[in-house]
Protein backbone atom coordinates (compact mmCIF):
# COMPACT_ATOMS: atom_id res chain seq x y z
CA UNK A 1 0.00 0.00 0.00
CA UNK A 2 2.84 2.36 0.92
CA UNK A 3 4.56 1.52 -2.35
CA UNK A 4 1.36 2.32 -4.22
CA UNK A 5 1.02 5.70 -2.42
CA UNK A 6 4.64 6.45 -3.20
CA UNK A 7 4.08 5.62 -6.82
CA UNK A 8 1.08 8.00 -6.92
CA UNK A 9 3.17 10.78 -5.35
CA UNK A 10 5.93 10.19 -7.88
CA UNK A 11 3.42 10.29 -10.72
CA UNK A 12 1.91 13.52 -9.38
CA UNK A 13 5.40 15.07 -9.02
CA UNK A 14 6.31 14.02 -12.54
CA UNK A 15 2.99 15.33 -13.85
CA UNK A 16 3.48 18.67 -12.08
CA UNK A 17 7.03 18.84 -13.38
CA UNK A 18 5.80 18.22 -16.90
CA UNK A 19 3.18 20.95 -16.46
CA UNK A 20 5.83 23.39 -15.27
CA UNK A 21 8.08 22.49 -18.18
CA UNK A 22 5.20 22.89 -20.60
CA UNK A 23 4.32 26.29 -19.09
CA UNK A 24 7.96 27.37 -19.34
CA UNK A 25 8.13 26.20 -22.95
CA UNK A 26 4.97 28.16 -23.77
CA UNK A 27 6.42 31.26 -22.09
CA UNK A 28 9.68 30.86 -23.98
CA UNK A 29 7.77 30.34 -27.20
CA UNK A 30 5.76 33.47 -26.44
CA UNK A 31 8.97 35.40 -25.73
CA UNK A 32 10.57 34.14 -28.92
CA UNK A 33 7.48 35.10 -30.91
CA UNK A 34 7.56 38.56 -29.35
CA UNK A 35 11.29 38.94 -30.08
CA UNK A 36 10.79 37.88 -33.71
CA UNK A 37 7.90 40.32 -34.23
CA UNK A 38 8.92 43.33 -32.11
CA UNK A 39 11.78 45.79 -31.98
CA UNK A 40 13.98 45.05 -28.98
CA UNK A 41 14.84 48.68 -28.21
CA UNK A 42 11.41 50.36 -28.42
CA UNK A 43 9.09 47.39 -27.94
CA UNK A 44 7.18 48.42 -31.07
CA UNK A 45 6.19 45.93 -33.77
CA UNK A 46 8.93 45.44 -36.36
CA UNK A 47 8.97 45.62 -40.15
CA UNK A 48 7.68 42.03 -40.59
CA UNK A 49 4.58 42.62 -38.46
CA UNK A 50 4.07 46.04 -40.03
CA UNK A 51 3.94 44.59 -43.53
CA UNK A 52 1.50 41.86 -42.45
CA UNK A 53 -0.70 44.36 -40.62
CA UNK A 54 -0.64 46.72 -43.60
CA UNK A 55 -1.82 43.97 -45.92
CA UNK A 56 -4.60 43.09 -43.46
CA UNK A 57 -5.57 46.75 -43.05
CA UNK A 58 -5.92 47.11 -46.83
CA UNK A 59 -8.16 44.02 -46.97
CA UNK A 60 -10.38 45.45 -44.25
CA UNK A 61 -10.49 48.87 -45.91
CA UNK A 62 -11.53 47.28 -49.19
CA UNK A 63 -14.21 45.21 -47.45
CA UNK A 64 -15.64 48.23 -45.62
CA UNK A 65 -15.08 50.61 -48.56
CA UNK A 66 -12.99 52.96 -46.44
CA UNK A 67 -9.59 54.54 -46.91
CA UNK A 68 -6.39 53.67 -45.08
CA UNK A 69 -3.26 55.79 -44.88
CA UNK A 70 0.38 54.76 -44.66
CA UNK A 71 2.83 57.21 -43.09
CA UNK A 72 6.59 56.85 -43.46
CA UNK A 73 8.34 58.80 -40.67
CA UNK A 74 12.07 59.47 -40.95
CA UNK A 75 13.98 61.36 -38.24
CA UNK A 76 16.02 64.19 -39.76
CA UNK A 77 19.83 64.04 -39.46
CA UNK A 78 19.63 61.35 -36.77
CA UNK A 79 22.87 59.73 -37.95
CA UNK A 80 24.63 63.00 -37.12
CA UNK A 81 23.02 62.98 -33.65
CA UNK A 82 24.29 59.44 -33.09
CA UNK A 83 27.77 60.35 -34.27
CA UNK A 84 27.92 63.34 -31.89
CA UNK A 85 26.41 61.95 -28.70
CA UNK A 86 26.98 58.21 -29.14
CA UNK A 87 24.63 55.30 -29.74
CA UNK A 88 23.65 54.78 -26.09
CA UNK A 89 22.16 58.25 -25.76
CA UNK A 90 20.83 57.96 -29.31
CA UNK A 91 18.93 54.84 -28.28
CA UNK A 92 17.37 56.72 -25.38
CA UNK A 93 16.14 59.38 -27.80
CA UNK A 94 14.67 56.70 -30.06
CA UNK A 95 12.79 55.17 -27.11
CA UNK A 96 11.40 58.58 -26.20
CA UNK A 97 10.34 59.24 -29.82
CA UNK A 98 8.66 55.83 -30.02
CA UNK A 99 6.70 56.56 -26.85
CA UNK A 100 5.53 59.93 -28.17
CA UNK A 101 4.46 58.46 -31.50
CA UNK A 102 2.52 55.69 -29.74
CA UNK A 103 0.78 58.28 -27.60
CA UNK A 104 -0.21 60.46 -30.58
CA UNK A 105 -2.23 57.84 -32.49
CA UNK A 106 -5.62 56.20 -32.05
CA UNK A 107 -6.06 52.72 -30.58
CA UNK A 108 -7.15 51.43 -33.98
CA UNK A 109 -3.89 52.56 -35.63
CA UNK A 110 -0.55 50.78 -35.69
CA UNK A 111 2.91 52.23 -35.16
CA UNK A 112 6.07 50.21 -35.88
CA UNK A 113 9.80 50.75 -36.04
CA UNK A 114 10.81 49.69 -39.51
CA UNK A 115 14.43 50.84 -39.62
CA UNK A 116 17.20 52.52 -37.64
CA UNK A 117 15.55 55.95 -37.51
CA UNK A 118 12.38 55.13 -39.47
CA UNK A 119 8.89 54.47 -38.21
CA UNK A 120 5.76 53.35 -40.04
CA UNK A 121 2.21 54.25 -39.15
CA UNK A 122 -1.03 52.72 -40.43
CA UNK A 123 -4.17 54.83 -40.06
CA UNK A 124 -7.29 52.70 -40.34
CA UNK A 125 -10.84 53.71 -41.18
CA UNK A 126 -10.09 57.06 -42.82
CA UNK A 127 -13.30 58.69 -44.01
CA UNK A 128 -11.85 61.71 -45.85
CA UNK A 129 -8.41 62.34 -47.32
CA UNK A 130 -8.70 65.93 -46.06
CA UNK A 131 -8.35 64.64 -42.48
CA UNK A 132 -4.87 63.22 -43.08
CA UNK A 133 -2.78 66.45 -43.06
CA UNK A 134 -4.12 67.21 -39.58
CA UNK A 135 -2.86 63.84 -38.39
CA UNK A 136 0.53 64.46 -39.97
CA UNK A 137 0.69 67.84 -38.22
CA UNK A 138 -0.27 66.25 -34.89
CA UNK A 139 2.61 63.82 -35.20
CA UNK A 140 5.16 66.53 -36.01
CA UNK A 141 3.84 68.59 -33.11
CA UNK A 142 4.36 65.64 -30.77
CA UNK A 143 8.04 65.57 -31.76
CA UNK A 144 8.60 69.30 -31.48
CA UNK A 145 9.09 69.33 -27.72
CA UNK A 146 12.79 68.77 -26.87
CA UNK A 147 13.82 65.29 -25.72
CA UNK A 148 15.70 65.20 -22.41
CA UNK A 149 18.45 62.62 -22.04
CA UNK A 150 21.11 62.63 -19.32
CA UNK A 151 20.30 66.21 -18.40
CA UNK A 152 20.64 67.46 -21.98
CA UNK A 153 17.94 68.63 -24.40
CA UNK A 154 17.69 67.53 -28.03
CA UNK A 155 15.20 68.80 -30.59
CA UNK A 156 14.38 66.13 -33.14
CA UNK A 157 12.42 66.81 -36.33
CA UNK A 158 10.97 64.34 -38.78
CA UNK A 159 10.02 64.16 -42.44
CA UNK A 160 6.80 62.28 -43.16
CA UNK A 161 5.67 60.76 -46.44
CA UNK A 162 2.00 59.82 -46.78
CA UNK A 163 0.30 57.45 -49.24
CA UNK A 164 -3.43 56.69 -49.14
CA UNK A 165 -5.35 53.54 -50.11
CA UNK A 166 -6.91 53.30 -52.70
CA UNK A 167 -5.95 56.72 -54.14
CA UNK A 168 -2.20 56.05 -54.37
CA UNK A 169 -2.20 52.27 -54.68
CA UNK A 170 -4.18 49.18 -53.72
CA UNK A 171 -1.44 46.90 -52.40
CA UNK A 172 1.16 47.09 -49.65
CA UNK A 173 4.23 47.24 -51.90
CA UNK A 174 2.91 50.12 -54.00
CA UNK A 175 1.87 52.15 -50.96
CA UNK A 176 5.23 51.57 -49.26
CA UNK A 177 7.07 52.74 -52.37
CA UNK A 178 4.90 55.84 -52.75
CA UNK A 179 5.08 56.78 -49.07
CA UNK A 180 8.87 56.46 -49.25
CA UNK A 181 8.94 58.73 -52.32
CA UNK A 182 6.77 61.32 -50.54
CA UNK A 183 9.00 61.19 -47.47
CA UNK A 184 12.11 62.01 -49.52
CA UNK A 185 10.25 64.89 -51.16
CA UNK A 186 9.34 66.23 -47.71
CA UNK A 187 13.00 65.99 -46.68
CA UNK A 188 14.15 67.61 -49.93
CA UNK A 189 11.76 70.56 -49.57
CA UNK A 190 12.20 70.98 -45.81
CA UNK A 191 8.51 70.25 -45.16
CA UNK A 192 7.06 68.42 -42.17
CA UNK A 193 5.12 66.08 -44.43
CA UNK A 194 4.20 65.45 -48.06
CA UNK A 195 1.25 63.52 -49.47
CA UNK A 196 2.23 61.44 -52.47
CA UNK A 197 1.33 62.61 -55.96
CA UNK A 198 1.91 60.96 -59.32
CA UNK A 199 4.12 63.90 -60.29
CA UNK A 200 6.67 62.72 -57.72
CA UNK A 201 7.11 59.40 -59.49
CA UNK A 202 7.26 61.15 -62.84
CA UNK A 203 10.01 63.41 -61.47
CA UNK A 204 11.94 60.41 -60.14
CA UNK A 205 11.55 58.70 -63.50
CA UNK A 206 12.88 61.80 -65.21
CA UNK A 207 15.90 61.81 -62.87
CA UNK A 208 16.63 58.16 -63.64
CA UNK A 209 16.22 58.84 -67.34
CA UNK A 210 18.60 61.83 -67.08
CA UNK A 211 21.20 59.73 -65.26
CA UNK A 212 20.99 57.03 -67.90
CA UNK A 213 21.24 59.60 -70.69
CA UNK A 214 24.27 61.19 -68.99
CA UNK A 215 26.09 57.87 -68.92
CA UNK A 216 25.35 57.29 -72.61
CA UNK A 217 26.42 60.86 -73.40
CA UNK A 218 29.84 60.20 -71.86
CA UNK A 219 30.16 56.94 -73.80
CA UNK A 220 29.01 58.56 -77.07
CA UNK A 221 31.13 61.73 -76.73
CA UNK A 222 28.10 64.04 -76.74
CA UNK A 223 29.75 66.70 -74.56
CA UNK A 224 31.52 69.71 -76.03
CA UNK A 225 33.58 72.50 -74.50
CA UNK A 226 32.72 76.10 -75.30
CA UNK A 227 35.06 78.98 -74.57
CA UNK A 228 34.30 82.49 -73.28
CA UNK A 229 36.98 85.19 -73.56
CA UNK A 230 38.32 87.11 -70.59
CA UNK A 231 39.13 90.69 -71.56
CA UNK A 232 41.69 93.20 -70.32
CA UNK A 233 39.49 96.07 -69.14
CA UNK A 234 41.90 98.78 -70.34
CA UNK A 235 43.10 97.42 -73.71
CA UNK A 236 40.13 95.29 -74.75
CA UNK A 237 42.47 92.41 -75.58
CA UNK A 238 41.70 88.75 -74.97
CA UNK A 239 44.06 87.70 -72.19
CA UNK A 240 42.35 84.49 -71.01
CA UNK A 241 39.52 82.08 -71.65
CA UNK A 242 37.09 80.08 -69.51
CA UNK A 243 36.22 76.53 -70.58
CA UNK A 244 32.53 75.69 -70.13
CA UNK A 245 31.01 72.29 -70.77
CA UNK A 246 27.83 71.85 -72.82
CA UNK A 247 25.81 68.74 -73.61
CA UNK A 248 25.16 68.42 -77.32
CA UNK A 249 22.12 66.16 -77.15
CA UNK A 250 21.31 64.40 -80.44
CA UNK A 251 17.60 65.28 -80.15
CA UNK A 252 17.36 68.27 -77.77
CA UNK A 253 20.36 70.21 -79.07
CA UNK A 254 22.66 72.15 -76.70
CA UNK A 255 21.74 71.58 -73.02
CA UNK A 256 23.17 74.13 -70.53
CA UNK A 257 25.15 72.86 -67.52
CA UNK A 258 22.51 73.93 -64.97
CA UNK A 259 20.30 71.13 -66.32
CA UNK A 260 22.80 68.27 -65.99
CA UNK A 261 25.71 69.22 -63.69
CA UNK A 262 23.68 68.70 -60.43
CA UNK A 263 22.78 65.16 -61.54
CA UNK A 264 26.36 64.49 -62.62
CA UNK A 265 27.54 65.70 -59.21
CA UNK A 266 25.02 63.53 -57.34
CA UNK A 267 25.80 60.35 -59.28
CA UNK A 268 29.58 60.79 -59.35
CA UNK A 269 29.62 61.14 -63.15
CA UNK A 270 31.09 64.61 -62.58
CA UNK A 271 34.47 62.94 -61.96
CA UNK A 272 35.00 61.43 -65.44
CA UNK A 273 33.18 64.39 -67.04
CA UNK A 274 35.36 66.91 -65.19
CA UNK A 275 38.55 65.05 -66.12
CA UNK A 276 37.46 65.08 -69.78
CA UNK A 277 36.78 68.84 -69.68
CA UNK A 278 40.18 69.49 -68.08
CA UNK A 279 41.98 67.35 -70.66
CA UNK A 280 40.06 68.91 -73.59
CA UNK A 281 40.65 72.50 -72.42
CA UNK A 282 44.38 71.95 -71.80
CA UNK A 283 44.82 70.23 -75.17
CA UNK A 284 42.94 73.03 -76.96
CA UNK A 285 45.03 75.74 -75.28
CA UNK A 286 48.20 73.92 -76.30
CA UNK A 287 46.88 73.77 -79.89
CA UNK A 288 46.30 77.55 -79.92
CA UNK A 289 49.86 78.10 -78.69
CA UNK A 290 51.21 75.70 -81.32
CA UNK A 291 49.29 77.64 -83.99
CA UNK A 292 51.23 80.77 -83.04
CA UNK A 293 48.67 82.67 -80.97
CA UNK A 294 50.07 84.50 -77.92
CA UNK A 295 49.91 82.31 -74.77
CA UNK A 296 46.90 82.83 -72.49
CA UNK A 297 45.47 81.07 -69.47
CA UNK A 298 42.54 78.68 -69.74
CA UNK A 299 40.28 78.54 -66.67
CA UNK A 300 38.58 75.25 -65.80
CA UNK A 301 35.88 74.94 -63.13
CA UNK A 302 36.15 72.28 -60.43
CA UNK A 303 32.98 70.95 -58.81
CA UNK A 304 32.71 70.20 -55.08
CA UNK A 305 33.01 66.47 -55.69
CA UNK A 306 36.04 66.87 -57.94
CA UNK A 307 37.78 69.08 -55.41
CA UNK A 308 37.25 66.52 -52.64
CA UNK A 309 38.87 63.75 -54.69
CA UNK A 310 42.04 62.66 -52.95
CA UNK A 311 43.93 62.37 -56.25
CA UNK A 312 43.02 65.81 -57.65
CA UNK A 313 46.60 67.14 -57.73
CA UNK A 314 47.88 63.98 -59.43
CA UNK A 315 45.05 64.16 -61.99
CA UNK A 316 45.83 67.80 -62.84
CA UNK A 317 49.58 67.23 -63.14
CA UNK A 318 49.02 64.07 -65.22
CA UNK A 319 46.73 65.99 -67.59
CA UNK A 320 49.28 68.78 -68.01
CA UNK A 321 52.00 66.24 -68.79
CA UNK A 322 49.73 64.37 -71.23
CA UNK A 323 48.71 67.52 -73.15
CA UNK A 324 52.09 69.28 -72.94
CA UNK A 325 50.58 72.48 -71.52
CA UNK A 326 52.83 74.42 -69.17
CA UNK A 327 51.19 74.71 -65.68
CA UNK A 328 51.33 78.53 -65.72
CA UNK A 329 48.73 78.56 -68.54
CA UNK A 330 46.13 76.67 -66.51
CA UNK A 331 43.87 78.26 -63.91
CA UNK A 332 41.59 76.13 -61.76
CA UNK A 333 38.43 77.75 -60.44
CA UNK A 334 36.56 76.80 -57.28
CA UNK A 335 33.61 78.57 -55.71
CA UNK A 336 33.84 80.34 -52.40
CA UNK A 337 31.46 77.80 -50.82
CA UNK A 338 33.68 74.88 -51.90
CA UNK A 339 36.75 76.63 -50.50
CA UNK A 340 35.04 77.12 -47.13
CA UNK A 341 33.83 73.51 -46.67
CA UNK A 342 37.09 72.28 -45.14
CA UNK A 343 39.64 75.04 -44.67
CA UNK A 344 42.60 72.78 -43.84
CA UNK A 345 41.96 70.51 -46.83
CA UNK A 346 41.45 73.51 -49.12
CA UNK A 347 44.71 75.10 -48.01
CA UNK A 348 46.63 71.86 -48.52
CA UNK A 349 45.31 71.24 -52.05
CA UNK A 350 45.63 74.85 -53.22
CA UNK A 351 49.17 75.17 -51.86
CA UNK A 352 50.10 71.93 -53.60
CA UNK A 353 48.78 73.21 -56.93
CA UNK A 354 50.24 76.69 -56.56
CA UNK A 355 53.67 75.26 -55.76
CA UNK A 356 53.50 73.58 -59.18
CA UNK A 357 52.68 76.92 -60.88
CA UNK A 358 48.99 76.17 -61.46
CA UNK A 359 46.93 79.33 -60.88
CA UNK A 360 43.88 79.41 -58.59
CA UNK A 361 40.71 81.49 -58.95
CA UNK A 362 37.96 81.90 -56.34
CA UNK A 363 34.58 82.16 -58.07
CA UNK A 364 31.29 83.67 -56.85
CA UNK A 365 33.21 85.74 -54.33
CA UNK A 366 31.04 87.72 -51.91
CA UNK A 367 28.12 85.28 -51.96
CA UNK A 368 29.40 83.06 -49.13
CA UNK A 369 30.21 83.59 -45.46
CA UNK A 370 33.15 84.51 -43.22
CA UNK A 371 35.52 84.34 -46.18
CA UNK A 372 37.17 87.76 -45.82
CA UNK A 373 39.17 86.61 -42.77
CA UNK A 374 40.40 83.50 -44.63
CA UNK A 375 41.01 85.06 -48.03
CA UNK A 376 44.43 86.50 -47.16
CA UNK A 377 45.64 82.97 -46.37
CA UNK A 378 44.26 81.28 -49.48
CA UNK A 379 47.04 80.67 -52.05
CA UNK A 380 44.85 82.13 -54.82
CA UNK A 381 45.68 84.45 -57.73
CA UNK A 382 42.29 85.69 -58.92
CA UNK A 383 38.95 86.76 -57.46
CA UNK A 384 35.83 86.56 -59.61
CA UNK A 385 32.98 88.92 -58.72
CA UNK A 386 29.69 87.06 -58.92
CA UNK A 387 27.34 88.11 -61.72
CA UNK A 388 24.56 88.72 -59.16
CA UNK A 389 26.45 91.84 -57.99
CA UNK A 390 27.43 92.97 -61.50
CA UNK A 391 23.86 92.72 -62.81
CA UNK A 392 22.56 95.73 -60.84
CA UNK A 393 25.86 97.45 -60.13
CA UNK A 394 24.70 100.69 -61.80
CA UNK A 395 21.25 100.78 -60.19
CA UNK A 396 21.66 99.20 -56.73
CA UNK A 397 23.80 101.04 -54.18
CA UNK A 398 24.42 97.88 -52.13
CA UNK A 399 25.68 95.92 -55.15
CA UNK A 400 27.85 98.86 -56.15
CA UNK A 401 29.33 99.10 -52.64
CA UNK A 402 30.01 95.35 -52.49
CA UNK A 403 31.67 95.36 -55.92
CA UNK A 404 33.87 98.33 -54.99
CA UNK A 405 34.86 96.60 -51.74
CA UNK A 406 35.79 93.32 -53.49
CA UNK A 407 37.92 95.14 -56.08
CA UNK A 408 39.69 97.17 -53.37
CA UNK A 409 40.24 94.04 -51.27
CA UNK A 410 41.71 92.13 -54.22
CA UNK A 411 44.03 95.01 -55.07
CA UNK A 412 45.27 95.27 -51.47
CA UNK A 413 45.96 91.53 -51.45
CA UNK A 414 47.68 91.81 -54.84
CA UNK A 415 45.11 89.56 -56.52
CA UNK A 416 43.70 89.95 -60.01
CA UNK A 417 39.97 90.59 -60.08
CA UNK A 418 37.57 89.66 -62.87
CA UNK A 419 33.90 90.62 -63.14
CA UNK A 420 31.51 88.06 -64.61
CA UNK A 421 28.24 88.67 -66.40
CA UNK A 422 29.08 92.03 -67.95
CA UNK A 423 26.27 92.78 -70.41
CA UNK A 424 26.00 96.56 -70.76
CA UNK A 425 28.24 99.52 -71.55
CA UNK A 426 27.16 101.10 -68.25
CA UNK A 427 28.41 98.11 -66.26
CA UNK A 428 31.69 98.21 -68.20
CA UNK A 429 32.15 101.95 -67.51
CA UNK A 430 31.56 101.41 -63.77
CA UNK A 431 34.07 98.56 -63.59
CA UNK A 432 36.67 100.51 -65.55
CA UNK A 433 36.27 103.40 -63.14
CA UNK A 434 36.95 101.01 -60.22
CA UNK A 435 40.07 99.65 -61.97
CA UNK A 436 38.68 96.12 -62.30
CA UNK A 437 41.41 94.12 -64.07
CA UNK A 438 39.38 91.83 -66.33
CA UNK A 439 35.89 91.51 -67.75
CA UNK A 440 33.86 88.54 -68.93
CA UNK A 441 30.34 88.52 -70.31
CA UNK A 442 27.89 88.69 -73.20
CA UNK A 443 28.86 92.30 -73.93
CA UNK A 444 32.00 90.86 -75.51
CA UNK A 445 31.09 87.29 -76.42
CA UNK A 446 28.96 84.35 -75.47
CA UNK A 447 30.71 81.04 -74.82
CA UNK A 448 31.52 79.73 -78.31
CA UNK A 449 33.00 76.65 -79.95
CA UNK A 450 36.77 76.23 -80.27
CA UNK A 451 36.53 77.06 -83.98
CA UNK A 452 34.61 80.30 -83.33
CA UNK A 453 36.99 81.26 -80.54
CA UNK A 454 39.91 80.82 -82.93
CA UNK A 455 38.30 83.47 -85.17
CA UNK A 456 38.15 85.82 -82.16
CA UNK A 457 41.84 85.20 -81.49
CA UNK A 458 42.70 86.34 -85.00
CA UNK A 459 41.60 89.86 -84.03
CA UNK A 460 42.85 89.55 -80.44
CA UNK A 461 41.19 92.88 -79.60
CA UNK A 462 37.44 92.42 -79.69
CA UNK A 463 36.36 95.73 -78.20
CA UNK A 464 34.87 96.59 -81.58
CA UNK A 465 33.24 93.18 -82.08
CA UNK A 466 30.87 93.13 -79.14
CA UNK A 467 27.73 91.10 -79.36
CA UNK A 468 24.38 92.53 -78.56
CA UNK A 469 23.15 91.27 -75.18
CA UNK A 470 20.09 89.00 -75.65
Amino acid sequence: MKDMDKTKEQLMDELNSMRRQLTELKEKEKDLRHISTHDELTGLPNRIVFYEDLSYALMEAKKKQLMAALLFIDLDRFKLVNDIIGHMMGDQILKSIAFRLSRSIRRSDLIARIGGDEFGLILNGIMRIEDIPGIGQKITDSLREPVQVAGREFTITASIGIAVYPVHGDDADTLLKHADTAMYKAKEHGDNYQIYSAAMSEEDFELLATESALRKALENSEFVVHYQPQINTVTGEIIGVEALVRWQHPEKGIIPPAEFIPMAEETGLIIPLGEWVLRTACAQNKMWQAAGYPPMRVTVNLSARQFQQGNLVETVLGTLEETGLDPEWLELEITESIAMQDINYTMSVLNNLRNRNVRIAIDDFGTGYSSFSYLKNFPSHTLKIDRSFVKDVTTDNDDAAITKAIIALAQNLKLKVIAEGVETEEQLAFLKEQNCDQIQGYLFSRPVSAESFTELLKTRNISEKREECP
